[in-house]
């Protein structure tokens, strides 16, 4: 059999581009070449004879940088040539009335068209099977694949390197969407600082303060865009729910957080909280040397349970103990190492926090990890054996490979 020509098109070169088109073809395109040869290529001309040299395309967003009905033309253009067609999708189409693009899609009809390509195409890859069956089950299809994201443990910022503290210190990675999930551990960090005064620190990775406001002129009725100041930024909310509004900092810690300025602060690492800003896509996850308990907390709902559970895999191959929400997609993976009633289950790996009871098991959670930091390290390890091998990019992309295989025939 010759090799699968392959033509991959990631939607951006971040963190969507990267876990589901970047590095899963990248790696297959330099570890199975005698099988695939692979072009991964962000902007594709729009003329027929680029794609005659190619059996499969497989994009996750869009084909051509352009408007919805070209790229519906390409897919049935290339489908009619018996190229096969395979995209890719990580999020629910419907987002939530919480998230921050909910209105900006919606004016969009980004959810009917990302509906449409993926009924149009020949096959789907996701990451889920809850979102697997979701896509079944609202658009009536049966060609749903899962290819979870996957972690290439060879790259340096998945290798462990933890620094050391005698310090608790609980951690929270993520970007500038998550205000309402993060707001559900709010009493519960208070109530941390309050009662563990200098033996705890909560840790904020990815502060950013990049952004635009948009201000109507009520005279004119025109809009004006402006930098955002580092004060209206989801992140200086995320810091005061962290900081405790500042109540647990010094007044010197607290003057130097307030002016925003990058060096490093000289007593950081023994704080009661620690700010670190965001990181290049390829280094961020160095972060989690920095905490020993990762923090999940998701707002229950339709387009979270659909999300991809990658925490939970980035948590466990950093070995982390993790508290998360328990709720979908968490549940795939994470069994609590708690009963209900208080006895232990031997073979947990995780700490959940019911969404009927984010008033108070955040806090019982962390209290119970402070209490016993030997869970600390127990419970990291039996994560890293739930994830080292299902969510490795070796396994996931093998399994890839055989996918193109069978649709080649």
């Amino acid at each position: 059999m010759s090799k699968i020509r392959i033509l991959a098109i990631p939607s951006d070169s971040h963190g969507v581009g990267k876990f589901r088109m970047i590095d899963p073809f990248t790696y297959i395109g330099d570890k199975f070449s005698s099988d695939v040869h692979v072009d991964l290529v962000f902007d594709v001309p729009n003329n027929d004879e680029y794609f005659s040299n190619y059996d499969v395309v497989v994009f996750h967003s869009f084909i051509h940088k352009v408007d919805h009905e070209t790229n519906v033309k390409r897919v049935k253009w290339l489908k009619k040539n018996g190229i096969k067609v395979v995209m890719d999708t990580d999020d629910f189409w419907r987002t939530d009335h919480r998230h921050p693009n909910h209105e900006t899609f919606k004016k969009s009809g980004l959810a009917g068209k990302r509906s449409e390509l993926l009924k149009l195409a020949d096959y789907i890859t996701t990451t889920t099977t809850v979102y697997r069956d979701t896509i079944k089950q609202l658009l009536g299809v049966d060609n749903v694949f899962i290819f979870p994201n996957a972690i290439n443990d060879e790259e340096k910022q998945f290798q462990p390197n933890p620094i050391k503290s005698d310090l608790v210190r609980f951690g929270w990675l993520g970007g500038s969407s998550h205000e309402h999930d993060l707001s559900l551990m709010s009493d519960g960090i208070s109530r941390i600082h309050r009662e563990f005064k200098d033996k705890v620190q909560f840790v904020l990775c990815g502060f950013d303060l990049r952004g635009r406001m948009k201000e109507l002129n009520r005279n004119t009725g025109e809009i004006h865009e402006r930098p955002i100041r580092p004060e209206e930024t989801a992140w200086s909310r995320y810091e005061i729910m962290f900081s405790d509004n500042y109540k647990t900092l010094s007044p010197e810690y607290t003057s130097y957080l307030k002016t925003y300025n990058k060096s490093t602060y000289n007593t950081e690492l023994n704080q009661p909280y620690l700010r670190r800003w965001t990181m290049d896509i390829n280094k961020y996850a160095s972060n989690y040397n920095y905490f020993d308990v990762s923090l999940a907390p998701l707002v229950k709902s339709d387009f979270n349970s659909n999300k991809s559970q990658l925490k939970v895999i980035e948590a466990g191959f950093h070995k982390k103990a993790i508290i998360a929400t328990e709720e979908n997609p968490y549940l795939i993976d994470l069994i609590s190492s708690v009963e209900r009633g208080g006895g232990i289950n031997s073979d947990g790996n995780a700490l959940m926090v019911s969404s009927s009871k984010n008033h108070k098991q955040w806090y019982q959670q962390m209290k119970r990890l402070i209490n016993n930091p030997n869970m600390i390290t127990d419970l990291g390890e039996k994560l890293y054996e739930t994830v080292k091998d299902t969510y490795s990019l070796s396994t996931v992309s093998k399994n890839r490979v055989e996918f193109f295989k069978t649709i080649i025939n």
